[in-house]
C-alpha cells in the first residue's frame, strides 16, 4: 500500500508493527548472547539479515506496488527467519508480525496457508530445539494465528465497507449535483415557457385585436377622412407590435424548438432515448403551429417518454405526431409493464414529479385534452390533442 493513501491509525499500525519485529529480533539477539548459546554470534548475525531483508522490503516501492515482487521479498524474509529459527528457539515469536505481513501481501488462499506453514514451522522450532512439548505449545503459535487472521480479515472488511461508503457519499454529492443544475435548467425553462406564453396569450392576442379592429375602421371610413391616415398609422404600429411579440415568443421557446420543427425535435427526442427503441410517425401535412402548441406537445413527448425510460421497462416505444384537419394530436405508446391510471397520483407523489397532471394542465390551457390508456402487464398509451387555432391558415384540399 501507497503510504500516501495511509491514514494516520494505519501509518500507526505500519509503526507498531515495524517496532514489534525489531524488538523480537533485538530481544531474540539478547537472550542469545546474555543465555550463554553455543551459536550466539550466529543468532546476531542472522537476527541482522532478518532485519536487513525487511527494511529493504519496506523501503522498495516494488514490493507495494507487485504482488510477485512482494511475494518474493515474504520468500526471502521466511528463509531467512527460518535460519534464525533453526538456531534460536527465541525466534519463534517473530512469526507473530509475519502472520500480518502474509496475510496483508499474499492475495487469496496464499496467506492463509503461508500464516499456516509459519504456525507449523514455529511449533516444529519446539521439537528441533528438544524444548518441553505443553498444550501451550501448539495453542501459542496457532492462537497468535487466528489473532492475526481475525484481525486482518476485521479490517479488510471495515476498509471494503469504508471505500464502499465512500463511493456511495461522492455518487451522492455528484447527483446533488446533477439534480441541482437539472432544477435550475428546469426552472430557466419552466420560466420562458411561462412568459412565452404569457406573451402570446396577453400582448400578442391583444395586438391582434387591435389590428382587426383598426382594419375593420379603416374600411368604414372614407379614404379621404382625416382619421383614416391615423388609423392606418395605428394598424402598421400595431403590426409592428405583434410582429415583435411573436419574435419574443420564438426568442423563449425551447432550445429543442429553436433548432427546427416540431418534427425534427421530436426526432431527436427518438434518437437519444435511453433504454427501449423509440420510432418517430409524422401522419398528415404539417402546419406551422403556435410556439405554446409546440411547447406543450414537446414537452408532453418529453415527460410521456421519460416515464417510459424509467418506470415502463418497455423493449419498444412509439411517438406519432398527427397534423389533422381541426386539431393536432400526439401519441406516445409504449409495451411496458403498464399501471392502473386511477392510481398515478399517489405513485406521482411518491416520485416527486407532477406527471399526468402536468400534461393535462397543459392540455387544458390550451383547450385541448389528454387521455391515458393503460394497465397492468398491457403497455400505455397517452394521446394529447390540440384544436388547431382559428389563425393557423387551412391546408390545401
Amino acid at each position: 500500500m501507497d503510504s500516501r493513501t495511509l491514514t494516520p491509525v494505519v501509518r500507526v499500525l505500519r509503526v507498531c508493527l515495524h517496532a514489534l519485529l525489531a524488538g523480537l529480533l533485538a530481544l531474540t539477539a539478547v537472550r542469545a548472547v546474555t543465555g550463554g548459546e553455543p551459536h550466539a554470534y550466529a543468532v546476531v548475525t542472522v537476527a541482522a539479515l532478518v532485519a536487513a531483508v525487511y527494511a529493504a522490503g519496506v523501503l522498495t516501492p516494488a514490493v507495494h506496488r507487485s504482488g510477485r515482487a512482494a511475494a518474493l521479498w515474504l520468500a526471502a524474509l521466511g528463509a531467512a527467519w527460518l535460519a534464525l529459527l533453526v538456531l534460536s528457539p527465541d525466534a519463534l515469536w517473530v512469526a507473530f508480525p509475519l502472520y500480518f505481513l502474509q496475510l496483508h501481501l499474499l492475495p487469496g488462499r496464499w496467506g492463509p496457508a503461508a500464516v499456516a506453514a509459519t504456525a507449523a514451522a514455529a511449533i516444529g522450532s519446539f521439537l528441533l530445539h528438544g524444548q518441553t512439548v505443553t498444550p501451550g505449545t501448539f495453542i501459542g503459535p496457532l492462537l497468535g494465528a487466528a489473532v492475526a487472521v481475525a484481525t486482518v480479515l476485521g479490517y479488510k472488511a471495515l476498509y471494503r465497507e469504508s471505500e464502499s461508503r465512500r463511493r456511495l457519499i461522492e455518487e451522492l454529492v455528484s447527483t446533488r449535483a446533477e439534480l441541482a443544475a437539472a432544477e435550475r435548467t428546469a426552472g430557466t425553462l419552466a420560466e420562458r415557457e411561462r412568459l412565452a406564453r404569457e406573451i402570446h396569450d396577453t400582448l400578442a392576442q391583444g395586438l391582434s385585436s387591435i389590428q382587426l379592429l383598426l382594419r375593420a375602421a379603416e374600411r368604414v371610413l372614407d379614404e379621404d377622412d382625416p382619421a383614416a391616415r391615423h388609423v392606418r398609422q395605428a394598424r402598421r404600429a400595431a403590426q409592428d407590435n405583434l410582429a415583435e411579440a411573436r419574435r419574443f415568443v420564438r426568442a423563449l421557446s425551447p432550445p429543442d424548438l429553436e433548432r427546427g420543427s416540431l418534427a425534427g425535435a421530436l426526432e431527436r427526442l427518438c434518437a437519444g432515448a435511453h433504454g427501449p427503441v423509440v420510432r418517430f410517425c409524422l401522419s398528415g401535412t404539417p402546419v406551422e403551429l403556435p410556439t405554446p402548441y409546440e411547447v406543450a406537445l414537446l414537452r408532453t413527448a418529453q415527460s410521456a417518454l421519460a416515464n417510459t425510460e424509467r418506470h415502463a421497462a418497455a423493449s419498444r416505444a412509439e411517438i406519432t405526431l398527427s397534423y389533422m384537419d381541426t386539431s393536432v394530436s400526439l401519441d406516445v405508446v409504449d409495451d411496458g409493464r403498464g399501471f392502473d391510471p386511477g392510481a398515478a397520483p399517489r405513485g406521482e407523489r411518491r416520485e416527486g414529479g407532477f406527471g399526468l397532471r402536468a400534461m393535462r394542465s397543459r392540455a387544458s390551457s390550451l383547450g385541448g385534452t389528454l387521455s391515458v390508456e393503460s394497465a397492468p402487464g398491457q403497455g400505455t398509451a397517452v394521446a394529447l390533442t390540440l384544436p388547431l387555432p382559428a389563425s393557423v391558415p387551412e391546408r390545401a384540399a
